[in-house]
């Protein structure tokens, strides 16, 4: 890795970022429907989230990065999240790849950050192409759709692929780290949320080498050798943005609904303030009390996570099983939470001119993503606790039969 010569002083602390992700809501707002319009996010947003230094939250120092815990990370998602959900996942995507550069051999780093280390990638986790295995790397090929923010990923984008034996059993899930040239975007992100996230399909042109110095595993877990926030379990590290986020725009639907109930007079009900209801007082409480219990269970596990790895420990087995649906439930309270109010909000609230429903629409595709897949962690856990064992390629590579 190459020397820095930063001054460390000079970098922000946790609340200074909150701070100016917390100073963005009102312009992040005013600009939130134009981004669902265009498909895509502006650069001029990807450029502030920069100058901010939000894509330097996870980054190695070696490489100008601040070199934070990943809950300096959380919590400027489920800042933003409030604004505009888009831009938000946005920088959750393009943003979490600079923890997993911490988890590789450092001549990725070297190689992406050589010239200009504000260089972005993009990915598409899914094992929905194939590699083998050549002399010194792998040979990639295939189709992988919903690659969030891929316009602005100047840098490549890792793509998951699974790995078989001669038997066809799945022996590990790797991520690859593919250059720009190598594939081709198909512009097919036409959904009923999170419009302005531009996830394209990307298709790689016939087969790209990626050298072994570009490529890990996703299920092996490994300590490495270097600085303490990069000992966390990559794919939890991953899933724990993605839940920080679904927060933000549970807290966005929040904001909106007082907003919106706070002058609003209930005609039905003879004119009184709709403030002074106590079912719509009842529901903004406990969807309140959902939204911060969620955040609540995301900022402990990764608190908890870090006590082990600061004592250069692996995060037990039996913490993670627990961790992973502690955030993978994270979607289903928020969703539940800003239904409730959505659904107090009555005819006003299905406009698409009314931004409540903009962030309901946001949570209800985050939902959809594989890391809040609640149903099937719920019953690994239970399955787990009642000594049935874990299914393999979850936590630990299958054992070689």
């Amino acid at each position: 890795m190459g020397v820095v010569t930063e001054n460390v002083s000079a970098r922000p602390t946790m609340d200074d970022l909150v701070q100016r992700a917390g100073a963005m809501l009102p312009w992040l707002r005013e600009q939130a429907d134009a981004v669902e319009a265009a498909r895509s996010v502006p650069a001029a947003t990807i450029q502030a989230f920069r100058e901010a230094g939000f894509f330097r939250i996870l980054q190695p120092a070696a490489w100008g990065g601040y070199e934070m815990n990943p809950e300096a990370f959380y919590r400027v998602l489920m800042e933003l999240g409030r604004g505009c959900p888009s831009s938000a996942w946005n920088l959750m995507i393009l943003g979490i790849h600079q923890y997993e550069f911490g988890k590789l051999d450092p001549r990725a780093g070297d190689e992406l950050w050589a010239a200009d280390r504000d260089i972005l990638v993009a990915s598409s986790y899914a094992p929905c192409g194939k590699a083998r295995r050549v002399e010194g790397g792998w040979m990639i090929s295939g189709t992988w759709p919903t690659s969030s923010g891929s316009d602005h990923a100047e840098g490549g984008a890792f793509l998951g692929a699974r790995l078989f034996d001669g038997d066809g059993n799945m022996i590990d899930h790797r991520s690859f780290l593919v250059g720009r040239d190598d594939y081709e975007l198909i512009d097919d992100w036409y959904v009923v949320g999170l419009a302005g996230t531009g996830s394209k399909t990307l298709k790689v042109k016939g087969e790209a080498f990626v050298p072994d110095h570009r490529s890990h595993s996703i299920i092996e877990y490994t300590m490495g050798h270097g600085p303490v926030i990069y000992r966390l379990p990559f794919a939890q590290v991953f899933f724990g943005a993605v839940a920080s986020v679904i927060v933000g725009f549970a807290n966005g639907m929040v904001d909106l609904f007082v907003e919106h109930m706070t002058p609003r007079r209930n005609v039905f009900m003879g004119g009184p303030v709709a403030a002074a209801n106590p079912f719509v007082q009842e529901k903004l409480g406990n969807a309140v009390l959902l939204i911060r219990s969620a955040r609540a269970r995301i900022l402990q596990c990764i608190q908890e996570a870090t006590v082990y790895a600061e004592r250069n420990e692996p995060v037990p087995l039996d913490v993670r099983v627990h961790q992973f649906l502690d955030v993978q439930g994270t979607s289903k309270d928020c969703f539940a939470a800003s239904h409730m109010l959505f659904k107090k909000t009555t005819a006003r609230g299905i406009f698409n001119t009314s931004p409540l429903q903009r962030q309901l629409r946001a949570l209800l595709v985050a939902g959809n993503h594989i890391a809040q897949n609640e149903d099937d962690t719920s019953a690994l856990l239970g399955a787990y606790l009642l000594g049935q064992g874990l299914p393999p390629g979850v936590f630990e590579l299958p054992q070689a039969s």
